[in-house]
């Protein structure tokens, strides 16, 4: 694996409840868990303000990793270190109609400026498809009117507000704690917009797991015909 994961999402904290937030404890520590967010500082990620030009798509408030809405340059949070196979615990919450994610086994980073890279394509893939081919995009050489948005390839756990957000509403494959587009979750597990939820990802070779408020959502293998089969779908 390239690189490990890539937080679209609202994240807080690793550890569980007991120890303060962007914490670990004692125990958790001996057990071999690494922080992955201090609360205050980008340290351990792809620090997104410290690019030409600086990123906009993330602040840090109250303890909590946050998106900004419509930033001009739309990126993924990327760590530093990379992972194989790993288990990571995360707290998340959206706003009313959002849509956002937590990635791994991350491949590789296309950069889409926006109406440059395929004008005319149909679907966002075609996009994404046309700009790994061609790699036009060049973060540093953007125009004062350009947008784009730095999109990481990789499997994703859906985080998103089931009840407003459109997407959720084509299928269980787009809903929280799905494997996006691919597994659906077994049951609804999610808490309404505004409150907080808690995630986990196992990844053991090639078998994961998504879990979502201690319910095991997500069982599956990587390769397994159903994830092959909805890959082909929707890249082609």
């Amino acid at each position: 694996m390239r690189r490990c994961l890539a937080v679209l999402a609202v994240v807080s904290a690793l550890a569980a409840a007991e120890p303060p937030p962007n914490t670990l404890s004692a125990r958790e520590k001996s057990e071999g868990w690494i922080l992955l967010f201090d609360g205050r500082t980008f340290a351990g990620w792809d620090d997104p303000t410290r690019k030409t030009p600086p990123g906009d798509a993330w602040t840090i408030e109250d303890g909590a990793i946050k998106a900004t809405r419509r930033p001009r340059l739309r990126e993924d949070l990327l760590t530093t270190r990379r992972f194989r196979d790993f288990e990571l615990v995360f707290d998340w919450r959206v706003a009313e109609g959002s849509n956002s994610g937590v990635k791994y086994r991350v491949q590789d980073v296309v950069v889409l400026v926006r109406g440059k890279t395929k004008p005319g394509a149909r679907r966002f893939e075609e996009t994404v498809d046309y700009e790994y081919q061609h790699r036009l995009g060049d973060r540093s050489r953007l125009g004062p009117e350009d947008h784009i948005e730095a999109y990481s390839i990789g499997f994703e756990y859906q985080v998103i507000d089931d009840l407003r957000h459109p997407d959720a509403k084509r299928g269980a494959r787009q809903q929280a704690g799905a494997l996006y587009s691919m597994v659906g979750p077994a049951r609804s597990a999610a808490r309404p917009a505004g409150e907080w939820n808690h995630g986990r990802i196992v990844l053991r070779g090639m078998h994961a797991e998504h879990w979502l408020n201690g319910v095991k959502v997500v069982g599956v293998r990587l390769d397994a015909p159903e994830v092959v089969e909805n890959l082909a779908r929707r890249w082609g």
